[in-house]
């Protein structure tokens, strides 16, 4: 009975946590409209659950993490120096990258490691061609950057997850 009316308790209580933290306040109407939007809000997550990744390289995913760490500071400090810089000649550009990789959640890594590097972002992915569409500050070889994304992030992506 209870499991119907809470799916997900730790959820629930986060999110009322939450609620009263944004609220600033212990009255008694802020704690029951934050009790019931956690409950409402678990139970709404309940039917959106997606189904679980399957993950095949655990040893792969953590070097992955390392090589990501390293290449988000090594992008840290090339942005800086163009900033710092204020050279003319830095010519930014969209790059079109073919991709193999398909699985939802290996698609989501891959945005997310793109979007957190500085001077990158994805703009847009077209699952119909399989062709991401990613935004670089200094583009200078377009070609570079494919491979680059290619082999360093979507090659130990299709390993872990497809």
């Amino acid at each position: 009975m209870i499991r119907r009316w809470l799916p997900y308790p730790i959820l629930s209580a986060l999110l009322l946590a939450v609620w009263l933290l944004l609220q600033q306040s212990v009255a008694p109407g802020t704690i029951l409209l934050g009790a019931l939007l956690g409950v409402a809000l678990a139970k709404v997550f309940g039917l959106l659950r997606p189904p679980k990744a399957r993950l095949r390289h655990y040893p792969l995913l953590g070097r992955l993490f390392l090589r990501v760490v390293l290449d988000i500071f090594r992008s840290n400090l090339a942005v800086a120096r163009l900033i710092l810089r204020r050279d003319s000649r830095t010519r930014s550009g969209f790059v079109a990258i073919p991709l193999t990789l398909t699985d939802r959640y290996g698609l989501a890594v891959l945005a997310c490691i793109i979007t957190s590097t500085p001077g990158t972002i994805w703009v847009s992915y077209d699952s119909n061609a399989n062709i991401l569409l990613i935004h670089v500050l200094d583009l200078v070889d377009e070609a570079g950057w494919i491979d680059s994304i290619k082999r360093r992030y979507e090659r130990p992506l299709l390993e872990i997850f497809q």
